[in-house]
């Protein structure tokens, strides 16, 4: 390691202005986690143009720190009211809530704490060590080799956020087509454009990120109304014992590794890291028949996994310019806004940014421990504010944001449509996250192939030269057609299996 490029990038973060906005991004990330139907990925849209004047390190270290701390932020009303304020946070109120009904709030509220430091350490660990690693194999990549990669990425989005594989590829499709609005810059045609002049510079992404995430939600919490949460009044916090360490010492390592694990795959992301820390941590306990009533594990289970994939998540974004999560695709944007250029000559030419970010993610991991246990108090009375007030302040902050991007009417326009075109997307059981990762990565898979299809003089067999681009495609195919062939399989072999073993099913009832 470049002791010279550690001490300098440290040096980059610790001034107290850079740790006076890290400490608002962590209030404001466990705020934000914390109140139901907000989400980090919707606060970092939302704060992405603000940064527009700001030094690009600590832009980016803000973005990061927002991202870590809102991941645990949902815990909170997960465990208080049985509400996950973020999607990763829903396999922590399985046992959380239970806790809190019996008089365990605390305990519950500081195990999650705990565990998510412990995961998000652990990932920035593997995060140090293997970035650098990852960009200096990824130096030897042309054009095809990106193009590859880019295409596995966008495979990937068959499996995020768990929904439908065939509309997350569809969404992301999609994503990828409008990053195609414009003037080419190869050919200089122009494409669906639709004759007004205001496209010809191609669709901005800082207003269609902040309508997908910021205002398709608006409208869809504006269907609940004013609802009242029920909220747990006595709040003792207490930190894990001796005995809850012994305990959740194996778990929170195992899902450790797995969350860094599923960060680092392209669009996996915190959700499925945090199911999986669940589920492997109820596979591996001595005391199954707890989960689900109050089991100590199913909080540090999925707690120390979710945070870990936030680490991971940030090793395919810096060293490959491929976003692991769909936060990490609006932190991918921001790069590009910038004017900075993700993967391995970022790494190789700036090597202080890398551990900039490094230390301030290290940070806001120790601070949202303290913020959020000193804090716990406050935090649950939040869940209290009307959504009549609420969401105006977010529809006002989206308006400005939109606007003062480049300050042009357009954006406000584009930001609007977006919203409302995710609003009824996501009741068609579309996600936002497939969308804007194919809108991310569609620039790159354009230029990636007009590259080599320049060098290639047009013959695009030569695609399949390389070992490297037929390891991509390997990867693709596998990630495309696996769920299909797995689940081919096993109805194959449920039927011998049901015939030779009758009472399996009853058991297993």
């Amino acid at each position: 390691m470049d002791i010279g490029a550690i001490l300098a990038g440290i040096s980059l973060i610790l001034n107290p202005m850079s740790l006076l906005l890290i400490l608002v991004s962590v209030v404001i990330g466990v705020l934000v986690g914390a109140l139901p139907g907000l989400s980090s990925s919707m606060a970092v849209a939302l704060l992405l143009p603000f940064t527009i004047g700001m030094d690009p390190i600590l832009a980016i270290s803000m973005m990061a720190a927002l991202y870590v701390a809102g991941t645990f932020g949902g815990s909170i009303t997960a465990i208080l009211i049985n509400t996950p304020g973020a999607p990763p946070a829903v396999a922590t109120s399985f046992d959380g809530y239970p806790m809190a009904q019996r008089g365990e709030a605390g305990r519950a509220l500081g195990m999650a704490a705990v565990a998510s430091v412990l995961g998000g350490l652990f990932s920035l660990v593997i995060f140090i060590l293997f970035t650098p690693l990852l960009a200096r194999i990824a130096l030897s990549f042309r054009p095809q080799e990106y193009f590859a990669l880019t295409l596995f990425g966008l495979s990937m989005l068959a499996a995020i956020s768990g929904k439908s594989s065939l509309r997350n590829l569809i969404a992301g499709g999609l994503g990828v087509l409008t990053s195609t609005v414009g003037i080419a810059l190869v050919s200089g045609i122009e494409r669906f454009t639709f004759g007004f002049p205001v496209l010809y510079e191609g669709i901005n992404f800082v207003p269609v990120l902040i309508g997908i995430f910021a205002i398709s939600e608006l409208l869809n919490q504006s269907q609940a109304g004013d609802k009242v949460m029920k909220r747990v009044k006595s709040l003792a916090l207490k930190l894990p014992s001796r005995e809850d360490f012994r305990r959740c010492r194996m778990t929170i390592l195992r899902s450790s590794i797995i969350g860094t694990v599923i960060g680092v795959l392209p669009a996996e992301g915190t959700t499925v890291a945090a199911i999986m820390g669940y589920n492997e941590a109820k596979r591996w306990s001595k005391n199954k028949e707890e989960f689900g009533k109050g089991a100590i594990e199913g909080i540090a289970g999925p707690e120390a996994a979710n945070n870990a994939g936030t680490g991971g998540a940030m090793v395919p974004t810096l060293a490959l310019g491929i976003p692991g999560s769909g936060t990490t695709a609006i932190i991918l944007a921001a790069l590009m806004m910038h004017g900075l250029r993700p993967g391995p000559f970022l790494m190789t030419e700036t090597p202080e940014f890398l551990y900039a970010i490094f230390t301030a993610m290290f940070l806001a991991n120790i601070l949202f421990l303290v913020v959020g246990l000193g804090g716990v108090k406050l935090f649950s009375l939040i869940t209290l504010v009307p959504r009549t007030f609420l969401w105006p302040a977010v529809f006002v902050f989206a308006l400005i944001g939109s606007y003062s991007f480049r300050q042009a009417p357009v954006d406000v326009w584009v930001m609007l449509i977006s919203g409302v075109i995710g609003f009824f997307a996501l009741r068609k059981g579309f996600g936002p996250a497939p969308f804007v990762m194919g809108l991310v990565l569609g620039g790159l898979l354009e230029k990636s192939w007009s590259q080599s299809m320049i060098i290639f003089d047009s013959n695009w067999l030569r695609f399949f030269e390389s070992p490297i681009c037929l390891f991509f495609y390997a990867l693709t195919l596998l990630s495309l057609g696996g769920p299909l062939l797995f689940a081919s399989l096993r109805r194959r072999l449920q039927g011998p299996m049901r015939r030779a073993f009758p009472f399996r099913s009853n058991l297993e009832e």
